[in-house]
């Protein structure tokens, strides 16, 4: 069994609110994706343009973990208070192999 970790989530902002989230997470992309236990982080957008999607790789949790402890990714996290318009929707998934 590997540690690997895959996180689907999805994201519903506020209609008003949806360019800037979807801006927000494109500001980090380079940056997460430079984080050396990021193996993937890739953002996806529905059709109706309701919803954003993000698919992410970990070597492991302790690399989330670091992830989210970024100043880059904290201040999302905080704009995110105001702009969504429901919680997200977290789907962790561990590889089996």
């Amino acid at each position: 069994m590997t540690n690997t970790l895959f996180v689907f989530a999805e994201i519903k902002p506020k209609p008003e609110h949806f360019n800037d989230a979807q801006q927000a997470i494109i500001g980090i992309l380079d940056q997460t994706r430079a984080e050396s236990g990021c193996r993937s982080f890739k953002l996806f957008e529905a059709p109706d343009q309701d919803r954003l999607y993000l698919f992410e790789e970990w070597q492991d949790q302790d690399a989330l973990d670091q992830h989210h402890a970024q100043p880059y990714t904290a201040a999302v996290f905080k704009s995110y208070e105001e702009w969504l318009a429901e919680q997200p929707r977290i789907l962790p998934l561990h590889g089996l192999k």
